[in-house]
C-alpha cells in the first residue's frame, strides 16, 4: 500500500506528458534570453495575467524577493498581513536581501482590512521609514486556502496607487482562486505592480515560478534575478513542464478543491475537531485538534505509520493539501486513518 502524501501540493511527481514535453523541449541559454521554451512560457503566462512581461525564476520565494528588491529602497517598510508567507516562510529575506522593514498587520481569516492598511501607512516624517510596498497573498496559505475577494484586492491596489506605494501580489496559489471562482487570472492581477505565481503548487510542475509586471519592471527584475543567483541556462527543460501544466492541469484544479471538501466533511464528525475554515474554499484543509485531547506531535507519527502524511501547522493545528497525485481512494484512506488515530483513545 502506497503513501498518501498530503503535506503540500509541491510533492507531485511529473506526469508522463511532462516528461515527454521536457525531453523534446527546444532550449537555449536563458541568461542570454534565447531559450525559446522559456520565452514561450513567459509570454504565455504574461498573456494569461494581462501584463506586458514575465520572468521565469526557480521558486516562489525567489519570485517574491526579486519583486521586493526590484521595487525597494533600503529602509522602506513593507506592509503585509501577520500570517503572510513573505513574513513567515521566507527566512527574513526582505530584511536580509532588500533591507526592508516588515510591518505585519492583522488580517482576520487572511482577508486584508483596507482601513488597517491605510492606518499603517507612515506619514511623511523625517523620523519614520517610508512605506514602500504593500503585499497581498492570494490564496492565503495559513488561513486555510482562503480566497481574498476581488473587491478587496482592487481596494488595496487603489489605496496603493493613491499613496504612490508599490503593490505586490504573492500569487503562489492564485490559480486556485481562479479555479474556484471562474474569475479570469488577469482580473486578479489588475492594479498590482508585480506578482509572483508558482507553477509547482497546484499546477504540479516539478519546479518554477514567474514574476509578472511591466516590461520595464521585468527588465530590472531580470538583473535582480541574476544578482540572486537565479540566472539559469538551458532551463527550457523545466519550462516545458510548466507549459504542460498550464495547458493540462489548470482546467482540472477544481477536482483538488472537491477532494479537500470531501476530506474535511469526513473528519468533521470527530468530537472536538475544528476546521479552519469550514468548509475549505480551495485545496488546503487546516485542522485544529486542540479540543480533541490529542497532541499534534503524537498524531502525525501515528498517521505516518498508517501511510498518511500531513504537516504541523502550529501547536494545535495540522495541514493537509490535496493535489493531482491523490485520488478519491486516497482521500477516503486519509479520512479513515484520521478517525482511527483521533478516536483510538
Amino acid at each position: 500500500m502506497g503513501i498518501v502524501d498530503l503535506r503540500s501540493d509541491t510533492v507531485t511527481r511529473p506526469t508522463p506528458g511532462m516528461y515527454e514535453a521536457m525531453m523534446s523541449a527546444p532550449v537555449g541559454d536563458d541568461v542570454f534570453e534565447d531559450d525559446p521554451t522559456v520565452r514561450k512560457l513567459e509570454d504565455t503566462t504574461a498573456a494569461l495575467f494581462g501584463v506586458e512581461a514575465a520572468l521565469f525564476v526557480p521558486s516562489g520565494t525567489m519570485g517574491n524577493q526579486v519583486s521586493l528588491f526590484t521595487h525597494a529602497r533600503p529602509g522602506d517598510e513593507l506592509i503585509c498581513d501577520d500570517d503572510a508567507h513573505i513574513d513567515w516562510y521566507e527566512v527574513g529575506a526582505p530584511a536580509v536581501l532588500s533591507r526592508l522593514m516588515v510591518r505585519p498587520i492583522p488580517a482576520p481569516g487572511g482577508i486584508p482590512d483596507v482601513e488597517r492598511i491605510r492606518a499603517a501607512i507612515r506619514p511623511v516624517n523625517i523620523h519614520h521609514p517610508r512605506t514602500g510596498i504593500i503585499a497581498v497573498e492570494n490564496t492565503h496559505n495559513r488561513a486555510g486556502g482562503v480566497i481574498v475577494p476581488l473587491a478587496v484586492m482592487r481596494a488595496v491596489a487603489q489605496l496603493a496607487r493613491e499613496r504612490d506605494i508599490r503593490c505586490h501580489l504573492d500569487g503562489a496559489r492564485i490559480w486556485n482562486a481562479h479555479a474556484a471562482t471562474g474569475i479570469p487570472l488577469r482580473d486578479w492581477m489588475q492594479g498590482f505592480d508585480s506578482a509572483s505565481v508558482c507553477y509547482s503548487k497546484g499546477l504540479g510542475a516539478p519546479v518554477g515560478s514567474a514574476v509578472l509586471g511591466s516590461r520595464e519592471f521585468i527588465t530590472r527584475a531580470r538583473r535582480t534575478r541574476k544578482m540572486f543567483g537565479g540566472g539559469m541556462r538551458q532551463v527550457g527543460v523545466l519550462a516545458a513542464a510548466c507549459l504542460w501544466a498550464l495547458e493540462h492541469q489548470l482546467p482540472l484544479m477544481t477536482e483538488d478543491h472537491k477532494r479537500a471538501q470531501t476530506l474535511a466533511a469526513r473528519i468533521a464528525t470527530i468530537p472536538g475537531l475544528h476546521l479552519i475554515p469550514d468548509p475549505p474554499p480551495t485545496n488546503i484543509v487546516v485542522i485544529d485538534i486542540e479540543k480533541t485531547g490529542h497532541a499534534v506531535d503524537s498524531v502525525l507519527p501515528e498517521l505516518r505509520s498508517k501511510g498518511v502524511l500531513m504537516v504541523a501547522f502550529g501547536p494545535t493545528r495540522i495541514r493537509a493539501v490535496t493535489h493531482r497525485d491523490v485520488n478519491d481512494d486516497d482521500i477516503a484512506r486519509a479520512a479513515d486513518s484520521f478517525h482511527s488515530v483521533l478516536t483510538s483513545r
